[in-house]
């Protein structure tokens, strides 16, 4: 039986949920704070993130609700996980929640996935405030 793991992380962003969201859903945008990719929030929307260090991951929409939540699937094939955002207005900004969910920490990509993404994603949701702010 698999030992499936999620990262969690929530970061406040002086930013209403609207502008959040174009920093989640247009690739010009995320690819600023994350990497190159061809998102469109669009449920069933087909997309890939290009890293230069793991290479495209596939990645397919399977929820939105505009401004509020987006999930997709993430590394289709490999670490076949799923990443969900949530947006909560907050006084005049906005709570952002990630999801990183099921890393199969039974397999060593699944493990080295959980581990890398546990220590990464903080530092990638630092760096939200610097691209809407340019």
């Amino acid at each position: 039986m698999s030992t499936l793991q999620t990262v969690s992380v929530d970061r406040f962003l002086t930013h209403s949920p609207e502008t959040v969201w174009r920093a989640l859903t247009e690739p010009a945008l995320l690819a600023q704070w994350w990497a190159p990719n061809d998102i469109a929030p669009e449920v069933g929307r087909e997309f890939t993130i290009t890293f230069p260090d793991w290479g495209v991951q596939r990645c397919r929409v399977t929820a939105v609700d505009e401004p509020k939540f987006l999930a997709y699937t993430f590394s289709e094939g490999m670490l076949d996980s799923t990443i969900t955002w949530t947006l909560v207005p907050e006084g005049d900004g906005t709570r952002l929640f990630l999801e990183h969910a099921g890393f199969d920490t039974d397999t060593p990509i699944g493990r080295r996935g959980f581990e890398g993404m546990s220590a990464g994603w903080p530092g990638v949701l630092a760096r939200i405030d610097a691209a809407l702010r340019a």
